[in-house]
């Protein structure tokens, strides 16, 4: 399914529409948001079959809590939160089951035109190490980072639907970090480098 994007108004209006019971309202709610929750899950669980779980789970919880939720933040803020929840509880069951998988779908490359071919190549080239680097990291690790440094969640909120302390969400994010430079830049980590710093993603 692709996404149907609308207008900021426009998803104030659907969001209070469902929030009255209209499913119509909701369902164009997921249609606007699908590729971006999908395109999250993916990058939380490396694998198609997990993610459409997760989006699945993910609106299911969205339909059923639409009611508690205050408009604080934007609806796709929301709605991030919640497939991160899901996701970590869907990997949490499937550490028990098999091991990570590498998938080649999560849209990572920067297509837009007049983007120099060379500097795209390259562009392209590292974004797809760093791909399969965040793949590669333990599902704690990459869910942090991904959220963080993709997603530009704070620190807060990532330590609430992960259900771990603000603390442990920087260290683990610190870590993550870490590991990606290490895998990327080999010859360019020091003993004490990565401290403090952005995020590799961010960089790119």
């Amino acid at each position: 399914m692709g996404s149907e994007p609308v207008e900021p108004d426009a998803t104030e209006a659907l969001v209070e529409r469902a929030r009255s019971g209209d499913r119509t309202a909701f369902e164009a709610l997921v249609r606007a948001t699908y590729a971006d929750t999908y395109t999250l899950a993916i990058r939380l669980t490396g694998d198609e079959e997990d993610a459409r779980d997760v989006v699945q789970e993910t609106y299911l919880r969205a339909y059923r809590g639409l009611k508690r939720f205050r408009g604080d933040a934007q609806f796709s803020t929301w709605l991030y939160r919640i497939t991160a929840n899901c996701a970590n509880t869907h990997l949490g069951r499937r550490a028990r089951h098999r091991h990570d998988e590498l998938t080649d779908e999560t849209p990572l490359v920067d297509e837009r035109p007049g983007i120099d071919p060379q500097h795209r190549a390259e562009n392209e080239a590292l974004r797809n190490r760093l791909r399969v680097a965040i793949d590669e990291l333990p599902p704690k690790l990459r869910a942090v980072v991904v959220l963080r440094d993709v997603y530009d969640l704070p620190h807060e909120a990532i330590a609430e639907e992960l259900g771990i302390s603000e603390t442990a969400a920087k260290v683990r994010l610190h870590r993550a970090r870490r590991r990606l430079r290490e895998v990327l830049y080999p010859d360019h980590v020091s003993p004490v480098d990565g401290a403090g710093e952005g995020g590799v993603v961010s960089a790119m």
